[in-house]
């Protein structure tokens, strides 16, 4: 049994997209981000980070007592080893994968997540900021535009790279982006959102969609962070 730390971010659809693909039983455990349910206690022992998803694998290969697992891009690759699916055994395959996985892991999240904190969340509306972020995001899309020119999926066969792409793709209009000017991404994108699995996880985000607080509180619990709110 898979326990997943959950909220309905691109980096918590991630999670439930795999387990859904791969028919792990898992338990959610919801972790409303806007009201600061991540700085409990119990939460900050899986994941120091104070960030969703993290897991804890009750069932881990070989035995023994449960194993947590905190970041989006570990707990994937974890649960791929774990069930040997959506990751290629084979060395050149894997590679293409992972360094896919990265990619998004590093670029295009960090730079669509900032896209849309400056573009659509920051109380004051920065330019530079703005077009920093929204442009960068589209030169992302291009570049995985281009590289499913010639081929279905990322790395070749649907893997764990598409399902930490896809969830940072699904709200591209609040990024600024027309997926009409990325045809080979629209093509990939409609693929993907088609899948039983892909659609059973967004489902299962719909029962808590109206638990947010409001917009000002949940501005300075996901926002006003710093090193003393560490140490502290």
């Amino acid at each position: 049994m898979i326990e997943l730390y959950y909220w309905t971010t691109p980096n918590g659809h991630k999670i439930t997209i795999f387990l859904e693909e791969t028919e792990i039983p898992y338990k959610i455990v919801p972790i409303n981000i806007g009201a600061g349910e991540q700085f409990q206690p119990d939460f900050l022992k899986i994941a120091p980070n104070n960030r969703i998803p993290a897991i804890i694998d009750h069932e881990p290969a070989g035995g023994g007592e449960p194993i947590s697992v905190f970041e989006s891009g570990a707990i994937l690759l974890y649960l791929a080893e774990k069930t040997g699916k959506l990751i290629s055994p084979n060395l050149r395959d894997r590679v293409e994968v992972l360094q896919w996985l990265f990619w998004q892991m590093a670029g295009l999240g960090p730079m669509a997540g900032q896209n849309h904190h400056f573009r659509n969340y920051a109380p004051e509306k920065i330019e530079y900021a703005i077009n920093r972020y929204v442009n960068e995001t589209g030169r992302l899309y291009a570049v995985l535009n281009k590289r499913l020119a010639d081929r279905e999926f990322i790395a070749g066969d649907y893997s764990i790279a598409d399902i930490a792409a896809y969830p940072w793709v699904v709200p591209h209009e609040s990024q600024g982006q027309n997926l009409e000017d990325f045809p080979n991404i629209k093509r990939w994108f409609e693929t993907i959102k088609a899948r039983p699995a892909t659609i059973r996880a967004y489902k299962k985000a719909e029962a808590f969609k109206n638990q947010a607080l409001d917009i000002e509180k949940s501005r300075n619990l996901l926002f006003n962070q710093s090193a003393k709110t560490v140490t502290n």
